[in-house]
């Protein structure tokens, strides 16, 4: 796995994976950034995320689930000072389709947390990592606005 980086200006860069996908990364308007990206952390948190929606969707496919969408919304609380890991993060996967077993979507996540998530587990080393699940009977999952 490979990443470069690039400096734009200020704490702008420009973030290039090794997928050969890009992001613009900035820093906090406090810190000289101009709000052109997401936090460095942010994406951290975000990729976890994903990271896991990864495995839960997998592992309920394999399991034949008539899994019809996932959202994760991730939280996580900072250490007061430098540096600043992340020390809880709480994950609550809302998970939707028509006549979901919720055994296997509860087993989807446990597996996710204890075995194939490489960025939680990871994370898991300074944080505590907290799920919920929620599953919505349905093809979608409402937005958490509610609507």
């Amino acid at each position: 796995m490979k990443a470069t980086i690039r400096w734009i200006e200020g704490v702008s860069f420009a973030a290039e994976t090794g997928s050969g996908h890009a992001v613009v990364v900035d820093g906090a308007p406090e810190a000289g950034g101009r709000n052109l990206g997401p936090r460095p952390m942010e994406l951290v948190l975000a990729g976890a995320a994903a990271c896991t929606a990864f495995d839960v969707v997998w592992i309920l496919k394999k399991a034949r689930q008539p899994v019809a969408n996932c959202v994760v919304d991730a939280e996580a609380d900072r250490a007061p000072s430098d540096p600043k890991v992340f020390t809880a993060i709480r994950l609550n996967y809302r998970v939707a389709g028509r006549g979901l077993d919720p055994r296997q979507v509860e087993r989807a996540v446990q597996l996710s947390k204890d075995k194939y998530c490489s960025a939680t587990i990871m994370l898991g080393r300074t944080a505590l990592v907290s799920a919920q699940v929620e599953i919505i009977e349905g093809d979608r999952v409402p937005s958490a606005s509610g609507g």
